[in-house]
């Protein structure tokens, strides 16, 4: 089973009370490959500049990453620059360079038509859905979006949601969408207007996973010391459908699993700048910490 991801790659300069970090490797689409790759091969689209140094995700390709997707064009990757307050849940945008990223517009290989699992990351909706014209069956579809698209192109973000199976976003995110300050009556609402599965982030309060005949609540895995949190909603995302990549079913049972293992890989993430601690860790790493929010959670 393979994974098609469609996104962002940045180089990310980052301050936090634990450091500071600078043109370090980033974006929706190496986040969420970092992650993903644990489970099953992922092939990557996306887009840098002549600047950016590929020997920073060199070990992505051992891990299954195919990047015949990511294209090199005329000019500087998308740079974006970020501190962290004291509260890791607060942090001001220092600057936003877009640069190559500006005009990105997603090739998807031969070779990538016939992936099976198709994510999404955060991009303009217009690209999300020549994406989705381009893979012509798909087990599974997922969708992330942010604010600036839910206010900016409300009405090509809402034909993206008709047309995809799961939708990943934030208490705050699907508060705009809707219109309705209660998530659980938002995520309702939501779930009638196309996916199946809705998942709501809750940053340090876990998540929240619904179908129309399903509810289920994760707490966040408990991290004595986050160093950064950037990306850990992408390598949430990664775990989340790098693990239904694995499953048979795509059952109930299984999507509350899959919550899970995206809980655990961003907890892992959270412990180091960029995806340093992915690099580090094992997939025997991530069943040795399910194991202790299994038993973190039961009763």
């Amino acid at each position: 089973m393979s994974i098609l991801v469609v996104g962002s790659i940045a180089l990310d300069s980052v301050e936090t009370q634990q450091g500071k970090v600078t043109d370090s490797p980033g974006g929706s689409a190496l986040f969420f490959s970092a992650s993903a790759s644990f489970f099953a091969p992922v092939n990557m689209v996306g887009v840098v500049g002549e600047d950016f140094d590929f020997n920073h995700i060199d070990f992505l390709k051992n891990k299954n990453v195919d990047f015949m997707g990511l294209k090199v064009e005329k000019g500087e990757t998308f740079r974006w620059g970020g501190r962290y307050h004291s509260n890791m849940n607060q942090r001001d945008t220092l600057y936003t360079y877009l640069n190559v990223f500006e005009t990105f517009k997603p090739s998807i290989p031969d070779k990538y038509r016939n992936s099976e699992y198709v994510f999404l990351a955060n991009i303009d909706p217009e690209l999300q859905l020549q994406v989705l014209a381009s893979i012509p069956s798909p087990i599974l579809t997922v969708l992330d979006t942010m604010n600036f698209w839910i206010g900016g192109k409300r009405q090509e973000l809402q034909e993206v949601i008709s047309q995809v199976d799961v939708m990943i976003l934030n208490d705050e995110e699907i508060r705009e969408l809707t219109g309705i300050h209660n998530i659980h009556l938002a995520g309702k609402q939501l779930l009638q207007e196309g996916p199946k599965v809705l998942v709501i982030k809750k940053g340090e309060h876990g998540a929240v996973m619904m179908t129309t005949d399903d509810y289920f609540s994760a707490p966040a895995f408990p991290v004595e010391n986050v160093v950064d949190p950037t990306g850990a909603g992408d390598c949430f995302a990664g775990g989340f459908l790098g693990y239904l990549a694995t499953c048979s079913t795509l059952s109930n049972e299984n999507y509350r699993k899959a919550v899970a293992y995206g809980t655990v890989i961003a907890s892992f993430n959270v412990e180091s700048f960029s995806f340093n601690k992915l690099k580090e860790i094992s997939r025997q790493d991530i069943e040795s910490r399910m194991e202790t929010f299994r038993n973190l959670t039961r009763f």
